[in-house]
């Protein structure tokens, strides 16, 4: 797990992206998408995420 980016202002709006290694379309199975989505549902209603919008493409995620 990465160290080297943490998010100090935590009332800021932040963009970040995901990928796969070596670009494996992963994302191109819904049950892995539905994995992806069910977890960004509880981080909203559990943990005060605001997401505004995502993109899950085969290869990888936009946040």
């Amino acid at each position: 797990m990465s160290t080297g980016y943490k998010i100090d202002n935590q009332e800021g709006a932040y963009f970040i992206t995901l990928q796969l290694i070596s670009w494996v379309d992963l994302f191109s199975r819904q049950i892995y998408r539905d994995i992806v989505i069910d977890n960004l549902k509880f981080c909203i209603a559990n943990k005060g995420l605001i997401v505004y919008a995502y993109v899950i493409m085969s290869n990888h995620i936009v946040k």
